[in-house]
């Protein structure tokens, strides 16, 4: 098992090289460099312990003003190997996420190593707009989505170019950036 230090190191260099760096999520920046990304490493060993987490995360995140933490990203590098259970579970999350009475309010976008589009082979590239190191459930603020929309690009815009881009730098180049530098 990864140390909790190498899985934020990994993950912060997929939101800076991957996220940030090919402006996949354009409204990533403005956060990312002040310091309101919440990254919480896991390690509840089954998914009733998990879901406590994720109730606190949602909690923390509602209660918190936005200049503090604008977004957490909730990581659990083990509990999720597979990525259809990993996306079955996101029925749950959303059961969740209702439960909170936080629709509209929260919203959460699934990431995964192996994440697949429906419709879409294993090895197509356009996956890895959605791929990151481990598994993570990015919870957003839904007004700080609907305020960063409204200064750019509308979401269907930024799914197609985010596409060409990544077919642009096809499989090697998304591996190779991905990669650590010496002495990471």
């Amino acid at each position: 098992m990864e140390s909790d230090e190498q899985v934020l190191a990994d993950t912060r260099r997929w939101i800076e090289k991957a996220v940030i760096g090919l402006n996949l999520c354009p409204f990533a920046k403005a956060v990312y460099v002040k310091n309101q990304v919440r990254i919480v490493v896991s390690h509840a060993r089954h998914l009733d312990a998990f879901l406590d987490e994720l109730d606190r995360e949602l909690l923390l995140l509602r209660d918190t003003p936005a200049e503090q933490i604008d977004t957490t990203l909730l990581v659990h590098p083990t509990l999720f190997p597979d990525f259809e259970v990993f996306n079955d579970f996101l029925n749950v999350v959303d059961d969740v996420v209702a439960e909170h009475e936080l629709e509209g309010v929260i919203q959460v976008a699934p990431f995964h190593p192996a994440f697949q589009f429906e419709g879409t082979a294993p090895d197509d590239v356009t996956n890895n707009t959605n791929r990151a190191p481990y598994p993570t459930l990015h919870l957003l603020r839904e007004d700080s989505v609907e305020r960063a929309a409204e200064s750019g690009d509308d979401a269907d815009t930024i799914v197609e170019r985010n596409q060409q881009r990544l077919r642009e730098l096809g499989v090697a180049g998304w591996q190779a950036l991905l990669q650590p530098e010496c002495g990471q």
